[in-house]
């Protein structure tokens, strides 16, 4: 538990990346950068020199409840010291800089982070200050530059955005959420029996309206029909109302000299 009231319990990750910002201007986006951490299971935060000394109380307050990251966090007076007990750091870096490193977009610096933990080293994340970034002494300590593919026409992020975009792509390296998934909520997806049955009733009904009175044409009419309940992940719930529907169609029939049913569904006259 944080020490101050209506903060996140945090579960600290010992093999997840360190995040470390660098001469950080405003505590709003420190907060933000923590906020974004918290988002991603990223737990530990290293501060360079930040502007306006730490703590700061206006980071706490737009943090949304990452007190425990704030808390912990450390502090530093060179990005060689927040960087020592680190095996590998990747330095973020929006825009052309004339060094050699190897230069990852933000999904390929995740699956390189993933494969450093998986070796049992510590790797960090370097932030740069709002507004200039990292300089060429600061990417001198990385090994790995991090660059987002994003509009060329507007590439701006600020810190917090840029923190989120790194904690999104290092939670989603691991994560196993199926990309697509149909929320049934408190029903299921009919079973094809279901489907049958519903499709025998539909049907009947059709053949007492008149619906299918074309006998050479009733074979395809019915064929499409079952294309189109079969098409969709129908539910058990919506089959029951698909059945109420019909049901009450059929009761409330009173043209063409159909069949009218009273409430015990008995013919009428």
């Amino acid at each position: 538990m944080t020490g101050r009231d209506g903060g996140a319990a945090l579960t600290r990750d010992p093999r997840a990346p360190v995040v470390i910002l660098v001469r950080p201007q405003m505590g709003e986006n420190i907060g933000a950068a923590a906020r974004a951490m918290a988002n991603g299971g990223l737990f530990d935060l290293r501060l360079v020199a930040p502007r306006d000394g730490w703590p700061q109380e206006s980071a706490f307050r737009t943090s949304s409840g990452a007190f425990s990251i704030l808390e912990a966090a450390t502090l530093h007076a060179t990005v060689a010291d927040a960087v020592a007990d680190l095996a590998r750091v990747f330095a973020t870096c929006p825009r052309e800089r004339h060094v050699i490193k190897p230069l990852l977009t933000a999904r390929g610096a995740a699956a390189e982070l993933r494969a450093v933990a998986a070796a049992g080293l510590r790797a960090g994340l370097l932030f740069g200050p709002e507004r200039n970034g990292l300089d060429n002494d600061d990417m001198a300590r990385a090994d790995t530059l991090v660059r987002f593919p994003m509009n060329p026409e507007f590439n701006s992020l600020n810190l917090g955005q840029a923190v989120l975009v790194m904690a999104y792509e290092w939670w989603n390296a691991a994560d196993a959420t199926p990309a697509r998934v149909l929320a049934t909520h408190e029903t299921r997806i009919a079973t094809k029996a279901q489907l049958e049955n519903f499709m025998r009733h539909l049907l009947a009904e059709l053949d007492a309206c008149g619906f299918m009175r074309v006998p050479g044409k009733r074979p395809i009419m019915a064929q499409n029909l079952f294309h189109l309940f079969q098409r969709g992940d129908i539910t058990e719930q919506e089959l029951r109302t698909l059945h109420g529907v019909v049901a009450e169609l059929t009761r409330g029939r009173r043209e063409f000299g159909r069949v009218v049913l009273d409430e015990n569904d008995l013919p009428v006259g």
